[in-house]
């Protein structure tokens, strides 16, 4: 069973293409010498591809809904979060410092990839020392929920488990793979963000005064669980799995064939699908509130109860759509999607572990992705960012 994908859910904002079978095994041959010049030229051309075209953002008819997202004030400090920012950018040494800092407007906002090749701006964790490695999460200690830092570490520590599982090949894959970039000059009133990027982990982090917004995100790991190794027992996104399992089960027969489907790219036109939430039983609201929830408590906790009275306030057109069996091994995909949020997980073919795979051409539990967007061409911040500059011509 192939389970549907978005381009969202590929989680490819610069567009590259998946490697096939062939060209894996050409690449796990070349030497790395070789394997840097052709991620060179697939950076390249994934970059040409990915930011050919103005941002425009996730629609449902190629037309952006106005009037959703405003300059407010939310009663949530970020000032945390600039000190962190602050505290990391003096850590950092001159060179350090002239490869992270971005313009607030830089394309380098559009320039991430979940695919392991892609060759990165920023400062990476493997360059820093130990003194700077945790004044970087202390950033992301104050911008995320416990949760939200916890599931990043985990994400990184799976990577080196893939190196492990790949012959120890920590050149490709391993913990500190991961690069920051900061955006604008961290402010408490002009706007700014960071951006974390790497295999499976990408988190992009805008701050206008108090407002945040917390997306594209995206979450995933090839494996999900450290059965071995050094960090034996890490695992991620088995709750959110089972959530989501638990949500399609919860409709009744009715319900479940509205919201089974048949079986990306900055700006793409994605419809709604499935089942709609004013079909949904009071209790099957508050569930799929829930479920969403479990995206968006990935950032600090007072920012998330803000964009979740967000996500509840369009609720009546939130949709709820589904792919794939509904039994405790199946896999599946399924998506939440309003005009304010846009929540995908996906279970995903073998990638890094073939070798591994009981069938390589089939999506199997071991590798999932999911991803958070915020529709309407807010990503990044830009619609927070449009209407700045509006007020404030720069």
């Amino acid at each position: 069973m192939r389970t549907r994908r978005s381009l969202a859910a590929l989680g490819l904002l610069v567009l590259g293409t998946l490697l096939s079978s062939s060209a894996f095994l050409q690449q796990q041959k070349a030497t790395p010498e070789q394997r840097l010049d052709r991620f060179k030229n697939m950076s390249r051309q994934a970059e040409e591809k990915g930011l050919a075209e103005p941002f425009r953002g996730i629609t449902t008819n190629g037309q952006v809904q106005p009037g959703l997202f405003s300059i407010r004030s939310t009663g949530v400090s970020t000032e945390p979060v600039r000190k962190a920012a602050d505290t990391l950018l003096t850590s950092l040494s001159q060179e350090q410092r002239a490869k992270t800092r971005f313009p607030v407007n830089d394309d380098e906002w559009r320039k991430w990839m979940n695919q392991h090749f892609y060759l990165r701006q920023g400062v990476s964790f493997a360059e820093m020392n130990e003194a700077q490695r945790e004044k970087t999460f202390g950033l992301l200690r104050t911008s995320l929920s416990a949760n939200g830092l916890r599931l990043s570490r985990d994400i990184m520590r799976l990577n080196h488990t893939l190196g492990e599982l790949n012959s120890n090949d920590f050149e490709q894959y391993g913990e500190w793979l991961y690069w920051i970039t900061i955006m604008g000059e961290p402010s408490g009133r002009e706007p700014w963000g960071w951006q974390i990027d790497g295999h499976h982990l990408i988190i992009n982090y805008f701050v206008l005064g108090d407002q945040v917004v917390m997306s594209p995100a995206f979450f995933g790991s090839e494996p999900v669980v450290a059965r071995s190794g050094k960090f034996q027992g890490a695992a991620i996104l088995q709750d959110e799995q089972a959530a989501g399992l638990a949500m399609i089960r919860s409709l009744d027969g009715a319900q479940q064939k509205k919201a089974v489907s048949e079986a990306f790219k900055d700006n793409v036109t994605l419809d709604y699908a499935g089942i709609r939430a004013t079909e949904l039983t009071a209790q099957q609201r508050r569930d799929l509130l829930a479920l969403a929830a479990r995206w968006v408590n990935n950032m600090d906790n007072g920012h998330a109860k803000v964009k979740m009275t967000e996500v509840e306030r369009h609720l009546d057109n939130t949709w709820f759509a589904w792919v794939g069996g509904m039994e405790d091994s199946s896999v599946f995909y399924f998506r939440i999607q309003s005009p304010v949020v846009l929540i995908e997980f996906d279970h995903q073919q073998p990638a890094n572990l073939r070798h591994l795979a009981a069938d390589p051409r089939a999506p199997n539990r071991e590798h999932i992705h999911t991803v958070l967007r915020t529709p309407n061409g807010n990503d990044y911040g830009k619609d927070l960012l449009r209407q700045h500059y509006a007020q404030h011509p720069h």
